[in-house]
């Protein structure tokens, strides 16, 4: 198989559509992130990475809290939105018609409509090149009833979405189920 070069770039996929809020002068502001993961488990830490200029990290930086919000195939547009329009500009949670609820952090606030919500406090705020990568603590985590199947989480029944970089950039669900985890090691043998 041949291989082209691209020069560095950041080709990791799925990227998940996440969407951040931080309370921003005292009113609540989110921003879509795509640029983001688990970053610890013990304790559960998640980073998400936001352009300097981005309004939410105002709030970020004030508060010293977030959230992340899992975004559903559902709910792609609200996020889109979130991605492209400022919070310095205009009321998302108006504009969305966001239910916000917030947990032990007064200012992470975090939306109903969205089946994942994660209350984050900061343990880390790095300056990177082009970005800040914010990294919190996860504090709570907070699902949608009708996101549980035997009490456990069904990421079926979540059916997050994640942003697939290119021209001009799309939104993919889940796909088919390839294997089962864990289980093929016994195939390969030691040379």
């Amino acid at each position: 198989m041949s291989k082209v070069t691209l020069g560095p770039q950041t080709l990791v996929y799925p990227k998940p559509a996440f969407l951040v809020g931080a309370d921003v002068d005292n009113k609540p502001n989110f921003l879509a992130v795509a640029w983001g993961g688990v970053a610890c488990g013990t304790p559960p830490m998640i980073s998400v990475a936001i352009r300097y200029s981005r309004f939410t990290l105002k709030g970020i930086r004030q508060t010293g809290s977030f959230s992340v919000n899992i975004t559903s195939k559902g709910l792609a547009l609200e996020t889109d939105y979130c991605g492209v329009v400022s919070g310095s500009k205009t009321n998302k949670v108006i504009d969305c018609d966001f239910k916000i609820f917030y947990g032990n952090l007064t200012h992470a606030p975090m939306i109903e409509q969205y089946p994942i919500n994660l209350e984050c406090n900061v343990v880390h705020l790095l300056q990177l090149g082009s970005h800040y990568l914010a990294i919190g603590e996860v504090l709570e985590t907070y699902i949608s009833e009708d996101c549980l199947t035997n009490g456990e989480p069904d990421v079926m029944k979540v059916n997050p979405i994640s942003y697939i970089e290119g021209q001009p950039g799309d939104y993919y669900c889940l796909g088919e189920k390839v294997s089962k985890a864990f289980q093929h090691a016994k195939k390969f043998k030691k040379k």
